[in-house]
């Protein structure tokens, strides 16, 4: 009987004893499930963190610089520094700007006061010559060629004055010689005809001077012409031929200092396509150093992004390791559980 009693102590402490250490192995299991649910839960935080922080981290580094379009998240400063270079390489403007055009430009020669003297001159030496010389004198035809070589002489050289200095310069030095050859034979009528020739002792020569240089001449000269004189007209004439040829000279002066100056229009159509070849080429190489700018963001851009990968990949084996760990040990207490 006592023994017995004893036998069955014995199984109730055996029992209590197996019970306690169920009981422990079963908060042992649930504080390593809890475990596991928490790293789990922290692996997914960090996961979820890592391209929140790089959006965000993008996102900074966008609005930081919102004037550069297509410029990815770079931590290095040289490519902030390279970024800026290539906009201030793109945004600085050509300091020497290349002539457009190698083609001179000349206000219209009937807006030239010497045109317009040589024009009556011209009128009036032909009045002079159909009313006081005889048809038949070869001085008449001299004459007229010479009043109208002096006016159109002016004419073709300003014309001329675009594409070269030279001929403009020759054929306002012809028209020149040409009234130079007119006043000889105005001269010369004066004189065979001993008709006199006002020079600055002559009482009406400073009156003829300024008539010849007041604005209402050019109105009223064909009407004047008919109530003088042979003399009257041809010292009207030379009065007129000398104004016109000092205009000459000084007009040749100018001509002379802009071919100076500017040059002749092979040197300026020269100085254009040089010019224009030189801002071809600075383009060519600006747009250069901008490529090879982008091409070292984009390899900058490029390994960022297989670090980022290949983070993200040992992030992902270590999740996918840690899991499959928990579930082996989840598996093997559930195993010793149903053993016991």
């Amino acid at each position: 009987m006592s023994q017995n009693n004893q036998n069955d102590q014995s199984t109730q402490n055996n029992q209590s004893t197996q019970s306690t250490q169920n009981t422990q192995n079963n908060q042992s299991t649930q504080n390593n499930q809890s475990t596991q649910s928490t790293q789990n839960n922290q692996s997914t935080q960090n996961t979820q963190n890592t391209p929140n922080t790089q959006s965000t981290q993008n996102n900074q580094s966008t609005q930081s610089t919102p004037n550069t379009p297509n410029t990815q998240n770079t931590p290095n400063t040289q490519s902030t520094q390279n970024t800026q270079n290539t906009q201030n390489t793109q945004n600085t403007p050509n300091t020497q700007s290349p002539p457009t055009t190698f083609l001179s430009r000349h206000g219209h020669y009937r807006h030239l006061r010497v045109y317009q003297v040589t024009e009556i001159i011209y009128d009036i030496t032909f009045y002079f010559t159909q009313h006081y010389l005889s048809r038949g004198d070869r001085t008449v035809d001299q004459m007229v060629q010479a009043a109208r070589s002096g006016k159109q002489n002016i004419a073709e050289g300003n014309q001329a004055a675009a594409t070269s200095s030279e001929t403009e310069i020759k054929l306002t030095n012809v028209a020149k010689a040409s009234l130079e050859e007119l006043l000889d034979d105005y001269e010369d009528y004066l004189r065979v005809r001993n008709l006199q020739q006002w020079d600055s002792r002559h009482p009406r020569f400073e009156k003829m001077r300024a008539y010849a240089r007041s604005t209402g001449f050019t109105d009223d000269y064909a009407l004047k012409i008919q109530q003088m004189s042979d003399e009257e007209i041809a010292n009207l004439c030379i009065t007129l031929i000398h104004q016109a040829i000092s205009m000459l000279h000084n007009l040749l002066a100018t001509m002379q200092k802009r071919f100076v100056t500017e040059g002749g229009i092979k040197e300026r159509m020269y100085q254009t396509r040089t010019g224009y070849r030189q801002q071809q080429d600075s383009r060519l190489t600006d747009l250069e150093r901008a490529v090879s700018a982008l091409q070292q963001q984009l390899a900058q851009a490029q390994a960022e992004a297989a670090q980022w990968k290949a983070k993200y990949e040992d992030l992902k084996q270590r999740a996918l390791a840690f899991y499959q760990q928990q579930m082996q040990d989840m598996d093997r207490q559930k195993n010793q559980h149903e053993e016991n």
